[in-house]
């Protein structure tokens, strides 16, 4: 049987490259000045009923409540019983 083995001294400078590298990349994203991308005069759009993701509150209650009856099994909503209706 053929056997390779790496000498340590390869897997020590190649961790030593990675940890190189990594300091250097974390290092450089320090010295950016990264700001907010939203300002806050800007966040009373973001905050507009438009925005929301269910625009229909009943409505998405109505369907999650049918999903809940439905595909409780995979236990998605959080919510106690089985697909037959009892809790």
């Amino acid at each position: 049987m053929l056997t390779f083995t790496v000498p340590t001294r390869i897997i020590a400078l190649t961790f030593k490259a990675i940890a190189l590298l990594s300091l250097i990349g974390l290092g450089g994203c320090s010295s950016m000045g990264i700001e907010p991308w939203v300002k806050p005069y800007e966040r009373q759009n973001l905050a507009d009923p438009i925005m929301r993701m269910n625009r229909h509150p009943s409505a998405s209650m109505h369907v999650a409540h049918v999903l809940e009856g439905r595909e409780s099994a995979r236990g998605a909503e959080g919510t106690g019983g089985g697909g037959c209706g009892c809790n």
